[in-house]
């Protein structure tokens, strides 16, 4: 594996790591959580965070930005009613991307 790829793993496993996707949005799905619940509101927050900054201190190439796009995440969260596109978080976060994109393109 070359140093390029091993960035991007690395910065997947730290996404990985505070998913509220892999760990809550079943409870959601199955009834045992409801969407608005405080738990998954301050879980779905910290890895906003926690995205953000990856995105600002892991540097990728360019060819593997995509793989790092938190759009289709986000999108699950808004579907599933724990996040809205006008949220605060869901825009700075977008924004964060295409900013970091831009030199990529």
């Amino acid at each position: 594996m070359d140093e390029q790829e091993a960035q991007v793993r690395r910065a997947i496993g730290t996404l990985l790591q505070s998913d509220p996707l892999i760990k809550l949005l079943q409870e959601v799905r199955l009834g045992r959580m409801k969407a608005t619940d405080p738990g998954l509101r301050a879980v779905t927050e910290s890895w906003i965070g926690v995205y953000a900054q990856v995105l600002k201190s892991q540097p990728v190439p360019a060819a593997s930005l995509p793989r790092l796009d938190p759009s289709p995440r986000l999108q699950v969260l808004v579907d599933m009613g724990v996040l809205s596109w006008d949220h605060p978080g869901t825009q700075d976060l977008r924004n964060l991307f295409q900013r970091v994109s831009i030199p990529a393109a």
